[in-house]
């Protein structure tokens, strides 16, 4: 049991240690990230959308004759 708890430690402090190394971005650049996720999500999805609309009436019309 001893081991295992030896094993455990030594994984966070090795996993802590490798923490330290990580170069974190920038509330600036969080910000602009966030952003720009978005801006391309709001764009992706009115894209669908409006396929998805054109698509329903153009079958839409097949359909019903």
């Amino acid at each position: 049991m001893n081991s295992a708890v030896n094993s455990i430690k030594t994984f966070f402090i090795e996993a802590y240690e490798e923490l330290k190394k990580v170069t974190w971005l920038s509330k600036k650049e969080v910000v602009a990230s966030t952003v720009a996720i978005i801006i391309i999500v709001v764009i992706a999805s009115l894209y669908i959308g409006v396929v998805d609309f054109l698509l329903s009436k153009t079958l839409g019309v097949f359909i019903i004759r």
